[in-house]
C-alpha cells in the first residue's frame, strides 16, 4: 500500500482499491484473517464441549449484530460544506492522525447519512452535495479521516464484501445498479466495517 497522493475521483479510488485486491500482500492479509484458529489443547477445551455452536461462529454472530461505531470526531461541515468541492476541505487533514480502514469507513458512512447518497455514474457529488459510496470515502479522506493508503484499503475491504455477495465488478457499477437504494449503500458500508474490524483493520 503506497502513500501516493489521494485519487482525485471516485473512479480512480475504485480502480486503486481493485488493484490492491489483486496484490500478494492483500491475499496474505485475507488468508491470515480467514485461516483456521490454532487447535486448542484438550484440557483447556473441556468447557467448549458444552456448546452446540463453535465459539468462532458465536463471536462472528455477536460482532455482526453490533452497529457501526459512531466516530467521535469533529462534526462534518453543514449543507454548504457538502456542496463545496472536496479540495476546499483538504486543510482539515493538517495534523490529523491516520485511522484504521474500519474507522475511515465509519466516517464515510457519516458522509452518506448527513450529506446524502446518490447513484449518478462516477459523479463525486450531486448539486445537493450527496455522494456515491466511493465519493463518500474520498470525502472522508479529504476531511482528514485516513490517509490515501487507508482509503484504498477500505475500498479493497468493500470489494471483498461485494465478492462475498457474488458481485465481481467494481464498487461504482454496484452503486449505480438499477434499484439500488441509500439503505443498500449503508448496509454495504456497515458490513464492510464489520469485515475490516474482525480482521483487526
Amino acid at each position: 500500500m503506497s502513500s501516493t497522493a489521494a485519487p482525485a475521483t471516485p473512479d480512480a479510488l475504485d480502480r486503486e482499491a481493485a488493484a490492491l485486491l489483486e496484490t500478494a500482500a492483500w491475499r496474505e492479509l485475507v488468508a491470515r484473517w480467514t485461516a483456521p484458529p490454532e487447535p486448542v489443547r484438550e484440557e483447556a477445551a473441556d468447557w467448549r464441549r458444552l456448546l452446540s455452536v463453535p465459539v468462532d461462529r458465536l463471536v462472528a454472530q455477536a460482532l455482526d449484530t453490533l452497529p457501526a461505531p459512531p466516530p467521535a470526531e469533529r462534526p462534518l461541515p453543514g449543507r454548504l460544506g457538502a456542496m463545496l468541492p472536496d479540495r476546499l476541505h483538504v486543510w482539515r487533514r493538517i495534523g490529523s492522525p491516520d485511522v484504521r480502514p474500519s474507522v475511515h469507513l465509519a466516517h464515510a458512512r457519516r458522509v452518506l447519512t448527513e450529506w446524502g447518497w446518490q447513484n449518478t455514474p462516477y459523479k463525486l457529488r450531486d448539486t445537493r452535495g450527496a455522494r456515491c459510496v466511493c465519493g463518500a470515502m474520498l470525502a472522508a479522506h479529504r476531511l482528514g479521516f485516513g490517509s490515501s493508503a487507508t482509503m484504498n484499503e477500505a475500498g479493497a475491504w468493500m470489494l471483498e464484501e461485494l465478492r462475498s455477495r457474488g458481485w465481481y465488478q467494481l464498487i461504482g457499477p454496484w452503486n449505480r445498479a438499477p434499484g439500488r437504494t441509500a439503505e443498500d449503500a449503508l448496509a454495504l458500508v456497515d458490513a464492510t466495517i464489520r469485515r475490516a474490524a474482525r480482521a483487526g483493520r
